[in-house]
């Protein structure tokens, strides 16, 4: 999971620094779809996490 924190955060950098330099239209656009799929994501391994780490007959 870090591992793709840290590719969304260079095409976080990557995408902020097209915005800064007027090529906003594009990497805004970019920036929001790849921010929900994050937090989608994000949501799914918090909550698959919670449930399977409770069965102790799991591997």
């Amino acid at each position: 999971m870090l591992r793709w924190t840290l590719i969304f955060l260079i095409i976080a950098i990557v995408a902020g620094a097209f915005g800064f330099f007027g090529i906003a239209a594009g990497a805004e656009s970019i920036a929001k779809v790849l921010f929900f799929i994050f937090i989608v994501l994000f949501l799914v391994s918090f909550i698959g996490r919670r449930s399977w780490g409770r069965h102790s007959d799991l591997p």
